[in-house]
């Protein structure tokens, strides 16, 4: 009873809502960092010399480490404490952004990147998880809320924030900006927030995390490293082997395992499995589409930075203004009628993408942008919320971990298949007749590269080239993410369960956290 009175004390205490604005402050961070290094991209590409394979590498160093962490960070937390693990993932985070920022080399950069996903790992689940210490039941739908609208609220922020940084300062600045708001978040922890855990939970299985981050690296690896060796090279072949034997050794050891870290028996619930593949594949398109577009809107259309951030914003707007209108609509048309609408209208922007040309100017690009965002805003909330709508109350944690896990799968295969497409496509079409070997080889690796070279050569001509191929290259992934969004709007309609969104209060009249929570993380983070 002593217990319940101190937990009741803590949640009335004043103080709660300047830590829930510290955790916000934390989540804020990890929203707008990714789109950050979006709109980052291309400025590092031309100052770093990074190809478009590196460039892949910057994006998908983070989101890799993130995925395979993310289930044991907060099986940690559970464990060793949520306070304590958070503060650490604030620290680790705060100090790959030190590093990020120092960096001289294009390793050190993704090297950088990679130590933030650790931190990244351990905040995101922890956020959410420590706010019913620190609310009831009462006022946790409101700071769910605000933590959502908070993080939401970084998906436009980080292109603008990061253009005006890299129109100010050098391109180092977009790491060196996450400082000082890991470290508000780190004092609230320390000074604000109680400590909770969950002896009773699962232990922390190394060997299936390492089967997960070895697994997903290879894979990644391999493709994003074939253009340039070829498919067949042994390398590739090899790797391609390697993580299909990790990941099907996972697989295996997560079944037999009586806890498990990733419950694999949830995929036999249908709409579970073909909600979560749903968001896996609306993942797949929106992170390959952020890779491709900085480079088009700066190196092809002439923008700076900031004017590249702005310019991603209308399908943000669409993103955000969807994502508030789907649940009404889910609560009259049901869930697969919803999914099926927004998948086939993010289908319908990529195919108007896809005819974008040299000459089309911003206007039709910010068209097909808004359209975007309306679909995927449209698909993603109700695919996650009917994902998790699909199994029994006492699954909903590990559902949302597996579920999220999945998402952010998609999210790196997507960065490496429609980055390696566009590569591929780009080194094909460009034309360097008259270069020197290196100079072609140099200008082959990414537009921005293939910029610098005609301004050092004075080619007008390969300008002219480098643009079309990357245009064409563009129109190409652009294609291939309408396709996959129809084919899942093909597969939701035949397999989806059509039913409403279910009531998320518990008998007591409580509201069920973990749903709530799990749809928040799902707009939350989208940009990572």
């Amino acid at each position: 009873m002593a217990t319940v009175t101190q937990h009741n004390d803590v949640r009335r205490d004043p103080r709660r809502w300047w830590a829930l604005g510290a955790l916000v402050a934390s989540m804020l961070t990890l929203g707008f960092d990714t789109t950050i290094l979006n709109v980052a991209l291309p400025t590092m590409a031309g100052q770093l010399g990074a190809t478009t394979g590196q460039q892949q590498w910057m994006a998908d160093a983070y989101v890799i480490v993130f995925a395979a962490l993310m289930l044991p960070a907060g099986l940690l937390g559970d464990r060793f404490g949520r306070r304590r693990m958070l503060i650490v993932g604030l620290g680790i985070f705060l100090a790959g952004s030190v590093a990020g920022a120092l960096a001289g080399d294009v390793n050190w950069v993704i090297a950088a990147r990679t130590v933030m996903g650790v931190g990244a790992a351990l905040v995101t689940p922890l956020a959410l998880s420590v706010l019913p210490s620190l609310f009831g039941p009462d006022e946790r739908t409101k700071a769910v809320g605000i933590i959502s609208a908070a993080s939401s609220l970084g998906l436009p922020l980080g292109p603008i924030i990061g253009g005006w940084l890299l129109n100010h300062f050098w391109w180092g600045s977009v790491f060196l900006v996450n400082i000082p708001m890991a470290a508000i978040g780190i004092a609230a922890c320390v000074f604000l927030l109680p400590e909770t855990r969950d002896p009773a939970s699962p232990r922390v299985d190394t060997l299936s995390t390492a089967f997960t981050a070895a697994g997903l690296g290879a894979l990644i690896y391999a493709i994003i490293e074939a253009p340039s060796r070829g498919w067949g090279d042994p390398l590739i072949v090899g790797m391609l082997i390697g993580s299909a034997i990790l990941i099907a050794a996972l697989v295996l050891r997560e079944r037999r395992m009586e806890r498990p870290m990733l419950d694999m028996t949830l995929l036999r619930h249908r709409g579970f499995l073909f909600s979560s593949i749903a968001a896996t594949l609306v993942m797949f398109v929106l992170s390959g589409l952020l890779f491709v577009l900085p480079q088009y809107l700066q190196a092809v259309l002439g923008h700076d930075a900031l004017g590249t951030g702005v310019r991603l914003l209308p399908m943000m707007g669409g993103l955000i203004v969807a994502a508030r209108a789907a649940q009404p609509l889910v609560n009259k048309f049901g869930s697969r009628a919803v999914v099926c609408a927004g998948l086939v209208v993010l289908a319908f922007a990529a195919l108007l993408g896809s005819r974008t040309t040299v000459d089309s100017g911003y206007g039709f690009t910010a068209l097909w942008l808004s359209i975007t965002g309306f679909g995927f805003g449209s698909s993603i909330v109700p695919a996650m919320d009917g994902a998790l709508g699909a199994l029994p109350r006492d699954r909903a944690g590990s559902g949302a971990g597996l579920l999220m896990t999945m998402r952010q799968v998609g999210a790196a295969i997507g960065i490496a298949l429609l980055g390696s497409l566009l590569a591929s496509t780009f080194r094909d079409r460009l034309d360097v007749t008259g270069l020197p070997a290196k100079a072609a080889d140099t200008a082959g690796e990414s537009v921005v590269a293939a910029h610098i070279v005609a301004q050092k050569t004075g080619s007008a001509d390969l300008v002219s080239s480098a643009n079309s191929a990357y245009v064409h290259g563009m129109g190409v992934v652009l294609l291939v993410c309408g396709v996959a969004a129809l084919v899942t709007a093909l597969l939701s309609a035949a397999f989806l369960p059509n039913t409403p969104a279910a009531p998320t209060k518990k008998e007591d009249g409580n509201e069920d956290e973990d749903t709530t929570a799990a749809v928040a993380i799902a707009v939350a983070d989208a940009g990572q």
